[in-house]
């Protein structure tokens, strides 16, 4: 492909990021004691499908850090349909913050894991106000970012830039108590509901063996 074309193609492929925002809505009301729970397998795409008692506050089902139980959201961003999945994941080890992606296999919604709504909010709307790409939060504002603004998935940037920038993304999510190597490139897999055993679309779990949504909370 001749550059030109190049230009042309990725100047047509920017602002592919359309979140209705005024739909997101991170709460999740606590409908039960138990819920399903994400199991992240380092180093692997497969997924555990746990089920656990959650820790409720005001009502409201939140993250429990201690147990490392953190909230998870697909937020749809092609469309503006305002779609959100929630649901709850552990083995990212989180204390505290939220990391956010607009790399989210195979949809590529924007994916966003934290340990409070306020920092997975701050997170995933940098992600937007960047066109796309990868973010850490903490406090309610950006620690690290990686602009990915060709469709959400590629840089313009050189491979220089874009190595020194996921440096920064991996040691600041370490700081924040992230036990995985790459904890961006194990939430890319989260959204993706063909890998066993359980997974989180803009839609909602699905649980990949029986191929249908699940809800988040177990009845007993």
């Amino acid at each position: 492909m001749v550059p030109g074309v190049i230009k042309e193609v990725a100047a047509h492929l920017r602002g592919s990021v359309n979140v209705n925002w005024a739909e997101v809505n991170l709460k999740i009301p606590a409908r039960g004691r138990r819920a399903r729970v994400i199991g992240v397998i380092p180093d692997q795409l497969v997924t555990e499908g746990l089920s656990e008692e959650v820790k409720v506050e005001d009502g409201l089902a939140v993250a429990d850090v201690e147990r490392d139980i953190l909230k998870i959201a697909v937020i749809e961003r092609h469309r503006g349909t305002g779609n959100v999945g929630l649901g709850f994941v552990r083995g990212f080890g989180l204390k505290r913050g939220a990391i956010a992606s607009s790399v989210a296999h195979d949809s590529h919604n924007i994916i966003v894991v934290g340990a409070g709504d306020a920092d997975m909010m701050a997170a995933a709307r940098a992600v937007a106000d960047m066109g796309g790409g990868l973010v850490v939060a903490e406090n309610g504002a950006v620690r690290a970012r990686l602009p990915l603004p060709i469709a959400g998935l590629m840089s313009d940037q050189p491979v220089e830039t874009v190595r020194r920038q996921m440096e920064t993304l991996l040691e600041v999510a370490a700081g924040l108590g992230s036990a995985l190597h790459d904890p961006f490139m194990a939430m890319g897999f989260l959204a993706l509901e063909v890998i066993p055993a359980l997974k989180l679309t803009d839609q909602g779990l699905v649980d990949v063996e029986k191929f249908d949504f699940v809800p988040l909370f177990v009845k007993e």
